[in-house]
C-alpha cells in the first residue's frame, strides 16, 4: 500500500503579504494592550499624555490613526492593487514602518521588545518578499 504524503500548493505572493500585515497588526494590537498592564500606564493615559510623543492633541491623535490604518489597509491593498503598485508599496512601506518599530524599542519594556523582534522580522519578511516578487515572461 503506498503512503499518502500531504501535498502544499504553493500559496501566492499577494496573499503571503497580506497575512504579514495582518500578523503585523495584531502584533500591534497585542503589545498596545500588554502595555496597559504597566504600573502607572492607565493614569499617565488619563492625564491626556501620548507618553515620548507629549500631550495629547488632536493633530498627534490624527497622526497616529494615520500610521496604524495604513497596516490595516496593507492587508487588504496587498492583495488587490495591481501587481506592480502593490510591490511599490510593500518595498516603500515594509522599510518605513520597520524603522518605527525600531524607535520604539527605545527604552521600552522587555516584553515589548520581544513582541517589536517578531514585528521586526515580520517586516524584513515583506521587503524580502517584495524583492523576490515573481516576474513572468509575456507571451505573444
Amino acid at each position: 500500500m503506498a503512503s499518502k504524503v500531504l501535498q502544499s500548493a504553493p500559496i501566492p505572493i499577494r496573499i503571503k503579504l497580506s497575512l504579514l500585515w495582518a500578523s503585523l497588526m495584531s502584533l500591534y494590537i497585542y503589545n498596545d494592550y500588554l502595555v496597559l498592564y504597566m504600573p502607572g500606564m492607565i493614569e499617565m493615559m488619563s492625564a491626556g499624555s501620548l507618553g515620548p510623543l507629549g500631550e495629547v492633541t488632536d493633530l498627534k491623535m490624527a497622526l497616529v490613526a494615520i500610521v496604524m490604518a495604513i497596516p490595516a489597509s496593507m492587508v487588504f491593498l496587498s492583495s488587490i492593487l495591481p501587481a506592480g503598485l502593490s510591490r511599490a508599496s510593500n518595498l516603500i512601506l515594509g522599510p518605513i514602518y520597520l524603522v518605527i518599530a525600531c524607535l520604539t524599542l527605545i527604552g521600552s519594556p522587555a516584553f515589548y521588545k520581544l513582541i517589536v523582534g517578531f514585528q521586526i522580522i515580520a517586516l524584513a519578511l515583506i521587503f524580502w518578499l517584495g524583492l523576490r516578487w515573481p516576474k513572468y515572461t509575456a507571451e505573444t
